[in-house]
């Protein structure tokens, strides 16, 4: 459903008792937890839903490391280990597929000092990758899960990490589930094409070049676009309380096992999806022109993956991507409740752990709106929005 065919765009004047603004992956979960809520909601994206960042190739569901255990690590943890049973339960009532899977993860180890290191890290991970009666692990092994004809076993000539916690998932995938779920919503009103221009949280109102919005609770969940809006609405800043980071990534046609593990070294992941696709990712860029474009540093990557994995060598690109992510200044994930503005709440940063977590960062959202605090208060402190505005507040 595009921009000329919504019936659900604000003519003069909407309202709803929630208004999300972003169709991202954190506003869609918003958006899912709303109407299971039965909280009467507008959704509004500037484009089409999940068509920013969000709508990106690679997936890759990637656990922290096991060592230095903190209730962050603890937090992560149990949300990688849940959303397999919440795409589950989506998938049953949508009927479509977002090609979830816990592949797992190889990372090879080319020096000998670096297996003495993971064999402490398996130890950690016995020890705090335990969730339920699930326990996951990372096992250090002299060759490749998968065989050579994955990963050239000279990429790890002091073996291999083999991490049974990490997943894929196909982004574009997840976001057809989402979206179908909520276009049959019956609380949830989707308003595509129509971008936000100023938000007066303490009037209640949303305006945009259509009309105006009105609110009970508003939550900004508008990717890198939310940081200027927050911005403008908090006293004190002495920086930017996020920005966008250019990340490009591709993905190739070649005759892989879905089933293979997801590889990683150095920032390159390699991810085997369903039908015959590979994606390879991605960089990240502070500085850079068209925010859209891809160029050499892609090539790069191209270059490291078919190096490293053989059967890559001769695939074919069939897409190359670049899109912005969101990176909040202190690098987590930015929620809660402005300490400004009790109606707006903040559902953004993440940057690239987003899909793993954006499942209970929303359901803590919707429990700022609902006034139930359990998912809340099992959240770090350094996700907060109000510990972000007060490193953004320190003076330099």
């Amino acid at each position: 459903m595009g921009k000329a065919d919504n019936p659900a765009r604000p003519s003069g004047q909407s309202s709803a008792d929630l208004l999300i603004v972003g169709g991202g992956i954190m506003g869609l979960w918003a958006a899912v937890h709303a109407e299971r809520q039965g909280i009467d909601t507008i959704l509004v994206d500037a484009g089409l839903l999940g068509q920013g960042a969000s709508g990106g190739v690679l997936g890759a569901l990637m656990p922290y490391m096991p060592d230095r255990w903190d209730n962050k690590k603890q937090f992560q943890l149990e949300a990688l280990v849940s959303l397999e049973t919440d795409i589950a339960e989506l998938e049953g009532e949508t009927g479509l597929s977002a090609s979830y899977r816990r592949s797992g993860r190889l990372i090879p180890l080319p020096k000998p000092h670096l297996r003495k290191i993971a064999l402490g890290h398996s130890r950690d991970a016995d020890s705090h990758w335990r969730h339920g009666e699930s326990q996951f692990h990372w096992n250090v092994v002299d060759e490749p899960v998968g065989g050579s004809g994955w990963i050239d076993p000279a990429a790890g000539e002091s073996g291999f990490v083999h991490d049974t916690l990490a997943a894929r998932v196909a982004p574009r995938g997840l976001i057809g589930v989402l979206s179908a779920f909520l276009r049959r919503a019956r609380h949830v009103r989707i308003i595509e094409g129509v971008e936000i221009t100023q938000i007066d949280p303490d009037r209640g109102i949303a305006l945009t070049d259509d009309g105006s919005i009105r609110f009970g609770r508003c939550i900004l969940s508008a990717g890198h676009r939310s940081f200027p809006l927050l911005d403008s609405l908090t006293d004190g800043l002495q920086k930017p309380l996020g920005q966008p980071v250019k990340g490009q990534a591709a993905l190739l046609r070649a005759d892989v096992d879905p089933g293979l593990p997801v590889l990683f070294r150095d920032g390159l992941y390699i991810v085997p999806h369903e039908g015959g696709l590979v994606a390879v990712g991605s960089t990240s860029e502070n500085r850079f022109g068209d925010a859209l474009s891809t160029d050499e540093q892609l090539d790069g990557l191209l270059s490291a993956a078919r190096a490293m994995v053989p059967v890559l060598s001769g695939a074919e690109v069939v897409e190359r991507w670049a899109g912005l992510r969101p990176k909040a200044i202190d690098r987590d994930p930015m929620i809660g409740t402005h300490p400004d503005h009790p109606s707006l709440i903040a559902l953004t940063g993440g940057f690239k752990i987003t899909f793993g977590l954006a499942h209970r960062l929303a359901e803590v959202a919707l429990g700022e709106v609902s006034g139930t605090s359990l998912a809340a208060a099992k959240m770090p402190d350094g996700f907060t929005l109000a510990s972000h505005i007060g490193v953004a507040s320190r003076k330099t």
